[in-house]
């Protein structure tokens, strides 16, 4: 486990440690801060940019010590991890686990530190003046900064160094026998959850469920409360874009110029299952349909299920091209 530890401690320089993703109406991919080990890296000039208009100072890697300091504190970690499995001693291995405890802990209250001079130490002179608004992004989770919406999250880097935390502490459980007394009691349900969590994140080719009366059209900014004709766009980046009417969806495409990997739309005889794949649906239009924007189309999962309803609408069927031509 500690030898896993080091190298997780090691992979972790190659990787982006911390990102805060900010989203926003006009820019719908969402903009990226990428915090390495030793450099600061993602959509720092276009956040820079932004930036100076509220007056917050611009990011630049050598104005942090902790970029020159941290690459040799994880480097420190990786070995004493294997003095560890050298020395064979259990207070080594409790002073490399309370070092660590330690090490996270600081780490997070000078982030915060590094967060709030960054939102709060502005400009007098900036073109944007708020009267007592800051501008910290979150330690961790979600905060609304005027129109951008700021996320702070562990990346891949992040969860390495928690992953390197979480075996060093089974580790020292396996020494001190807290995992015969307990864990391995609970170690089918520690599988159950583990399987799970790896379904859901492998699961990045379908979008997230629509929250019907509480998700908002992100084109016509209505509450999506008509699940037959919700519809959605997968981003190459993996976000879920909603619309309440197909009609939404061609046009915000068109206008933003989306990169996509598939749309998504309601089967409407059975709107509550999983979204279906446009290039696998049939569509049909009429306006006696009635969608809520008045798109006016519906669409089926299969040929067979729509004739009744192009009889009673009076409507005809469409492939995608023809909807991408009719908006």
């Amino acid at each position: 486990m500690l030898f896993i530890a080091s190298i997780l401690f090691i992979t972790t320089l190659f990787f982006p440690i911390w990102q805060i993703e900010l989203d926003a109406p006009q820019y719908p991919e969402g903009l990226a801060l990428k915090i390495w080990a030793n450099a600061i890296g993602g959509d720092v000039e276009i956040i820079n940019g932004l930036n100076h208009y509220i007056g917050m100072k611009t990011l630049h890697t050598k104005d942090f010590i902790e970029f020159t300091l941290l690459p040799y504190f994880i480097g420190g970690f990786a070995l004493l991890s294997i003095m560890v499995i050298i020395l064979n001693k259990k207070r080594v291995l409790s002073f490399l686990l309370i070092a660590f405890i330690l090490f996270g802990i600081l780490s997070m209250v000078d982030f915060y530190r590094w967060n709030y001079d960054y939102g709060h130490n502005l400009d007098p002179n900036a073109a944007i003046k708020v009267p007592g608004m800051a501008y910290q992004p979150p330690l961790i989770g979600y905060k609304q900064l005027l129109n951008f919406g700021a996320y702070s999250i562990p990346d891949v880097g992040g969860w390495m160094l928690l992953g390197a935390g979480v075996l060093i502490l089974g580790a020292t459980a396996f020494e001190y026998q807290w995992v015969q007394r307990y864990i391995f009691r609970k170690k089918r349900n520690l599988a159950k959850v583990c399987a799970l969590l790896l379904l859901v994140s492998c699961n990045t080719n379908q979008p997230e469920e629509i929250k019907l009366n509480y998700d908002k059209c992100i084109s016509c900014k209505m509450t999506i409360s008509d699940s037959r004709f919700a519809s959605a766009i997968l981003t190459e980046k993996g976000k879920t874009l909603k619309f309440d009417d197909v009609s939404c969806l061609v046009r915000y495409t068109k206008e933003q110029k989306i990169s996509y990997k598939g749309i998504f739309v309601a089967d409407y005889l059975e709107p509550h299952n999983k979204l279906l794949d446009i290039k696998n649906a049939i569509c049909i239009e009429s306006p006696k349909i009635k969608s809520p924007m008045r798109g006016d189309i519906a669409v089926f999962s299969s040929n067979s299920k729509n004739q009744d309803y192009i009889k009673a609408f009076e409507a005809k069927k469409l492939t995608w091209i023809d909807i991408l031509n009719k908006f």
